[in-house]
Parts: C-alpha cells; structure tokens; sequence
C-alpha cells in the first residue's frame, strides 16, 4: 500500500513523465512519405520566400525604412516560427516515431511561444507605421527614424522572450498525471494542459492564457483603431490615383493581420467542448504553418517597391552566375 502511495505521488508531480508522445498524421508508411514530402516542399518554399525578401530589404538601401524593417523582422519570425514545427514532423513522419524529449517538447513550446508573441506585437507595430505614414507624413522620419526602428524591435523580441518563459515555466511546472500523449504534431499549451491532474496549476495557467488573449484583443483592437484613422486620412485625398497610392501598402498587411488573429487566437481559446484530434490538427496547422509560408507572397504581390528590390536582385543574381568576377573584370570597371 505504501508502494502504491509512493507511486501515485511520483505521478502526481510529474517526475516520472521523460517524454511526450506526439500525433501521428497517419500509420501508413505510404501516407507518411507523403506527408514527409509535403511537409519538405512547405518549408522549403517558406525558406525561400522569406530569405529572398531579408536579402532584398538589406542589400537595397532603398527599403531602409521603418515599414521595411518591420517586414524584415517579420520575415525573420517567420523562419524562425516555421523551423521551430515542421522540421520535427518531417523527422517523425521519416523515421516513423512519435517520441519527444521532455527538454525537447519545453524547448519547442518556449519558442512557439516566442515567435507567437513577437509577432502580435510587431504587427501592431505595422499598423502604427502605417498610420503615421499616412496619417503623419511629416512626421514619420521623426517618429519612426532609425532609433525608432531600434525600440520597436526590442519591444518586439524582448515582449516575445517574457511571455515565453513565462508560459514554458509555467506549463512545465504543472503536475502531470493523465499520461503523455499529445493529440498534436508539436509540443502545445492547451495538449499539455489536458494532461494535469493539478486544478489550481491548471487554472493558474488558464488565467495567463486569458490574460495574454486581453492582451491580443488590445493589439487588434489598436490596429482596427489605427485603419480607422487611415481610412479617413486616405477618402479626404481629392484624386483617386492619389487614394490609391496611399492606401497601396495597407491591404498586405491586412491580409497578414486577418490570417494571424483567425488561425492563433482559436487554437488556444476554442472551448474544450469542440476540441477534437483532428480540428486541433487543422486549427494548428493553420497557425503554425500557413501563415509563414504565406506571408512573403503576400507581401510582394502588391508592393511594387519591394517587386523591383527582386527583380533587381535576380539580375543581380543571373549575371554574377553567367559573368563570374575576374581580375581583368575589376581592372576594365576601375579603369571605365
């Protein structure tokens, strides 16, 4: 009796939990290739698109803006987001396994977390530089100046890195004593809460759930406020052509808000009643995945600015591929 004692208290404080069991998309190997494939091309794609917009931001001196900045930024968090997920998933759906490290699955929610939490907050951002750039044209060099850029990006990342550790420390603090499988391909606040047995830790957690979705609410709530203000600032332009050219780089980052604040905030404040292994596969999926691999499409098919920085890159690209520098080659610029 006192053996069974002892082992029902190294459950309860999650002593004996070393590893997580993940969610398998599938038990056939074929489907699982498949998946693998997929999986491969998403991320791939995601690594190309983002690190072709990073190179152009920074090589074209053009795009040395606040606004360009936070794209920069953005792209970043979305590498950065997309590499934290799916590069486990393809191992998993490769090797055909399920296990996950406890350090493991910590180190993947603290950085989901991380780029989660970044990203509300440099979109809010977005949208304060989009109305200063409308709104204040005057002002924006000084409102949004280099320095500017600088705060912005520390507010972004350090906001980011708090939220993180507090969750993660949070989380794992829990007592775990409803087994270790996660209805999940990666490692999730509302999976690892189903599996505490501890109702004070588990609504102490829940509260910093809630607390961080007022937060998000105020971010959009900023950003609605925000377009509000630029809405009017753009239907006073008398010309049409000149409402449109102001209003030309607000629609992509509309598209990245919508996206964002309709994928991440279901995940975690859907009601457990609706939760199911495959809606919160779908729902992860969208926020997880999609967004980072969409975005840079996004934002290079209406910024013309942005389109020429590529195209200047790919010639850039093309004729040093097809022309390698020779020494002749320095000597006959120098000497033109």
């Amino acid at each position: 009796m006192d053996c069974a004692d002892a082992q029902q208290d190294q459950m309860s404080n999650g002593s004996s939990t070393t590893e997580f069991l993940l969610l398998a998309f599938t038990d056939t190997r074929e489907l699982q290739l498949l998946t693998f494939w997929l999986f491969l091309g998403i991320h791939l794609a995601a690594l190309r698109g983002n690190g072709i917009i990073i190179t152009a931001v920074v090589y074209d001196h053009r795009l040395h803006t606040s606004m360009y900045f936070c794209l920069l930024t953005l792209s970043r968090r979305d590498l950065g987001s997309i590499s934290t997920t799916l590069p486990k998933a393809m191992a998993y759906s490769l090797w055909d396994t399920r296990a996950t490290s406890y350090p493991g699955c910590a180190a993947q929610l603290f950085l989901l977390v991380f780029f989660i939490s970044a990203d509300c907050s440099l979109l809010t951002a977005m949208a304060y530089d989009c109305y200063v750039a409308i709104c204040k044209p005057l002002h924006y060099g000084t409102l949004l100046g280099s320095r500017a850029c600088v705060h912005v990006a520390a507010a972004v990342w350090g906001s980011g890195f708090l939220y993180a550790v507090l969750h993660t420390a949070n989380t794992f603090s829990l007592p775990l004593c409803q087994g270790n499988a996660l209805d999940q391909f990666f490692c999730e606040i509302p999976q690892i809460l189903r599996l505490s047995c501890s109702e004070s830790d588990y609504l102490r957690e829940v509260g910093l759930l809630v607390l961080s979705a007022c937060l998000a609410f105020g971010c959009f709530v900023f950003i609605v406020l925000s377009y509000v203000q630029i809405f009017r600032a753009v239907l006073r332009i008398p010309s049409e052509l000149g409402q449109h050219k102001a209003f030309s780089t607000c629609p992509p980052h509309l598209a990245v808000v919508s996206l964002f604040f309709s994928t991440a905030v279901p995940a975690y404040l859907k009601p457990p009643s609706i939760a199911s292994p495959s809606l919160d596969l779908v729902v992860s999926f969208l926020y997880s995945v999609v967004p980072p691999a969409v975005n840079p499409l996004i934002y290079s098919m209406r910024n013309q600015e942005l389109k020429d920085a590529l195209w200047k890159l790919a010639q850039w690209a093309l004729f040093h591929s097809q022309y390698p520098a020779s020494p002749s080659l320095h000597i006959s610029q120098n000497l033109s």
